[in-house]
Parts: C-alpha cells; structure tokens; sequence
C-alpha cells in the first residue's frame, strides 16, 4: 500500500471525525424542547408579582410569568419586549413606545396599552418601592391606540429607560387588578401575565410551579416543558440537592459558602458570577434613628469604625466578595466617586466617639444594647449577626440579635419600625436613582412598602440633590449631583455601606441557554433548555 494512499486514507479518516465533531458540537447548541427544570431558591417568595415587592425569590419566578416593556443587553442598552420600539421627544418630555401586536394575557384577553398605562400609573408609581421615585416626572400615560403608549413627563427623565425590564417594571393586566390596592388582591398568588410561563401550583412551604406558555408571542419559546422552584431551607439541603441531580439550578449564592470550593471541583456543575450586574446589590448597615442612641452621629460614627469590611468577607463569606465605602457601588463607573467620608477601622476612634456622645462604659461593661436584624434571605446573615455582636461588644455595645423569618423580618422593619440595626442588601441598580432615592428621599417613608426609608432620615439638603439628580438634563451635571449625593449620604451616615452582594449562580452542565446578561438572573428561563434528558 503506497504512502500516498496511506495519506489519502489518514485525511479521509481525519476529515470525517471532524465532520463528526462537528455536528456533535452543532447538536450541543441547538435547544432540546421539553423537559422540567428544577431549581431551589430561598426564602419563599410572599407573592408572585415584583410590583410591590421586589425580594429576589419574588423577582426570580415572577420575571418568567410577566413581561416588561424592554431587556437591557450587554452593554445595559434596552432592547424589545412587549415594547418593539420608541422614541424620546427632543424636549424630553414624553417617551413614546410602540406596542407589540398579538400578545394575549396567560386567560386568552389581548395584552393592550390600557395595560402598560394602569402598571405605569397605578402600580410602577404608586406602590413600587423604587418605581415610586423612577416614575415620579411621569404625570400622565396617553393611549391613541390600542399599541402606542405615550409617557408624558413634568420634566426629563434620564431614568426611566433603565428600568422597565420584567423584574422591575412588570406590565400586569389591568383587567384582573383595576378597581383595588393589587397589594391585597388574592390574584398575586395564581398570577396572569404575558410571559414564556404560566402560573399552574403554589404549594405553601414546598414549591411553585410553572408551565409553558404554548401561545407565548415568541413562537418557538420556551423550550421547557415546565418549571419547578424548590424552597429549601437550608443552604447544605441545597448543596446536596444539586450535587445529586434533584435540583439543576441556584441562583443568588443560595449555596454555603464553605462548599464551594468543593462544588467546584464536580465536573456536573458549572458556576458563573455574571446576571448580577444591573442590580448593583451592596450589603448595609441601617440605623434607626428613632432610637436614642442612633439618633446622634457620633455613635453612627463610632459604630462606622468597628466595621472591619474585609474581615467579615473573609470570615463570614469566604473571600467571595469587595468592601465597599460608599452608598454608589464601585461597579457603578459612571457614578462612583471615591472622593466620599471614610470611616477606616479604628476601635479607640470608636471608643472616643461613644464617649463624647454621652454614653461612657458602665460597671458591666456595656455602654447600651441595641436590637440587630439581618437578612432572612440567606444562612450566611446568621453568621453576619454574630460576627457584628462580637464587634459591636468591643466598644461596650451590646447586641441583642434574633434571627427573623422573611414575613417577620418585612414587618418589623418596613411597617411597624420596630428595630434598632439592620443588615440588609438593597439594590443600587443601573442608575442610583432607582436604587436609593427610596431609601434616602424623606418623602419616601411608607408604613407597609418594603425596602423604602424605614431610618426616619429626614434631611433637607438630601431631598434638595435627590430632587436635583431627578430632574437634572445635563448628563454631567447630573453626575456631579450624585457624586454630591453620595458625600452627603456618607457624612449624614443613616446607612452604611459595607460590602458588594457575593452573588453567583450554580447548575448543571446540561442545562443550556441561561441568561448571564446584566439583569439575567431575575430573567426567566425564555431560553434555557436541558441536553440529554
């Protein structure tokens, strides 16, 4: 047998595996319909809209089941939902949105612009916690048409276009919730949307679960079949359940922390940091300062300087995280300032401060006691509180920390006021007027609406930049009033900031399509589809 031929023979062989290779590589990247993805998120979500209250499990399943008027893509540029296009007026005065035509509410009615002027007025402005300040140069919603909504506005917004995504800006339909407060309707447990997902079971404690929309107006999606959302308590019943197949997918961090090198190494799970980003959710340290003690600076201040950011990243979440010093997220680029009041960690400056507040050190050794919350949405904040006990106890601040439950932890803080210190993420978002105008702006204090100013902060030259980055046109202008913003913030200090939100999200290797844009994570599953079931 020549040596040609041999060659002729090896390239054949050659050329078909790649061919092979090829189409196997081909079939990886082309959806698999049907199948049930199962995921695990906690804590259970209190209801299935984000329209007024926006906790992630509430997000994470209702951004399947609605839709909003836009995506944000890569470079946090909206792009077409149920919106196909729009146009801002050269006064900037009025948004004009162009509807999509043939899209049906999940009961068969048609999805019109009715709907997107009730969820603008009645739901974004009046009970959202941050759509009540994105939404405020919003004066009126005109409708010529059944698919063109026309946003008239008292001023221009630079806002308004960096949040109508389906997690924060839900369309819901006006013909289910009009007529009453949509916070009491019983509709918000076996919701109707637009979205790739209807609604089919809420079982109490145990699972929601959700079916796929076969008139969803994206022909051809979702691929899934169906959704479970699994509520599992604990963080290493979580871990288990991934690592033995019963679940496919966590999202926010939902696993411990202590496991994660050890995850990483199984070659059936991947882990991936991206789908975070839009949300720029940074940890914080609130302050009632209708309690005596919080109500004076120094001790705000003397408790800003016993905060070691770096060690509780390292001891309570592994290193899987960066400090942060002021209330706009480093991430923030466009917005950040570093040129802010710094609190470094210094137990004598506290010492000091507590002193010349008027509370000296008393024959037990503590100065006062003060009640701390944290977060009931992850293990993780158990941890936080007793790392923040044993700081607060070295300037004879004693802690008296209970655990809370996520009802327990809602009513408490954002309804009766009755704390004294939380820890608790909120997020900044893409623009920081939707994330902390609600938490910072006086006029934002509402008995009942979750993650609003509950700190009884009041402070005229807070309002006065808060009202001034609102209604600024001036892209560089407005900037400079955030950067303002954020000094002011920090030298009035009624929150501080402490460190970036350590979000990841793990599944298994077989599950295909995941969103990993800015806002993936609180995306849906429009595009995920499972490999080899």
């Amino acid at each position: 047998m020549s040596r040609k031929f041999i060659s002729a023979l090896s390239l054949g062989i050659i050329l078909l595996a790649l061919n092979a290779m090829g189409r196997v590589l081909a079939d990886e990247q082309t959806p698999v319909r049907g199948g049930t993805l199962i995921a695990a998120i906690y804590p259970e979500p209190v209801t299935l809209t984000a329209t007024y209250n926006n906790q992630y499990a509430n997000r994470v399943i209702s951004a399947n089941i609605f839709d909003g008027l836009v995506y944000y893509d890569d470079n946090y540029r909206p792009q077409p939902r149920l919106a196909t296009s729009w146009e801002v007026a050269p006064d900037g005065l009025s948004i004009t949105f162009h509807l999509r035509h043939g899209v049906k509410w999940h009961d068969g009615q048609p999805f019109n612009s009715a709907d997107v002027k009730y969820s603008a007025l009645e739901v974004w402005k009046k009970v959202h916690s941050r759509g009540r300040s994105t939404f405020a140069a919003l004066k009126d919603v005109e409708t010529p048409d059944d698919y063109t909504a026309i946003f008239r506005l008292s001023s221009p917004s630079q806002v308004i276009l960096s949040a109508l995504d389906g997690a924060e800006s839900q369309v819901v339909p006006k013909h289910i919730f009009d007529g009453g407060d949509i916070r009491k309707s019983p509709e918000n447990a076996r919701p109707i949307g637009t979205g790739p997902f209807r609604f089919k079971e809420w079982k109490r404690g145990q699972y929601v679960i959700l079916e796929r929309n076969p008139d969803y107006w994206d022909k051809g999606k979702p691929y899934l079949d169906r959704v479970i959302y699994r509520f599992i308590p604990d963080a290493a019943a979580r871990s288990a359940a991934l690592e033995s197949g019963e679940v496919s997918y966590i999202p926010y961090a939902g696993v411990p922390f202590s496991d994660i090198n050890r995850l990483k190494q199984n070659p059936e799970l991947k882990f991936d940091s991206r789908g975070y980003s839009y949300a720029a959710q940074t940890y914080f340290l609130g302050f009632n300062l209708r309690s005596v003690p919080l109500s004076n600076l120094k001790v705000r201040q003397a408790i800003a300087h016993i905060i070691d950011r770096q060690r509780i990243i390292d001891t309570v979440w592994y290193g899987q995280s960066n400090p942060e010093y002021s209330v706009v997220p480093q991430s923030l680029t466009q917005f950040f300032t570093p040129d802010i009041p710094r609190y470094d960690y210094s137990v004598k400056q506290a010492n000091t401060l507590l002193d010349e507040a008027g509370y000296p050190v008393k024959a037990d050794g503590k100065r006062f006691t003060l009640r701390l919350y944290t977060d009931p949405s992850s293990s993780q904040f158990l941890l936080a509180g007793e790392f923040l006990r044993q700081e607060f106890n070295k300037i004879g601040i004693a802690i008296d920390f209970t655990p809370l439950d996520n009802a327990t932890f809602l009513k408490k803080v954002y309804t009766d006021y009755d704390f004294d210190i939380i820890f608790q993420g909120f997020g900044v978002m893409l623009d920081p007027q939707m994330g902390l105008t609600r938490v910072y702006y006086s006029k934002a204090q509402s008995p009942g609406v979750p993650y609003a100013n509950a700190f009884a902060y009041v402070s005229p030259a807070t309002d006065r930049l808060i009202e001034a980055y609102q209604n600024e046109v001036d892209p560089k202008k407005r900037i400079a009033v955030i950067a303002d913003f954020q000094r002011q913030a920090l030298t009035d200090l009624p929150l501080l900031p402490v460190m970036a939100a350590p979000f990841f999200t793990v599944y298994n290797r077989k599950l295909h399509g995941l969103d990993f844009s800015p806002a993936g994570a609180h995306s849906g599953f429009r595009d995920a589809w499972i490999a080899g079931k």
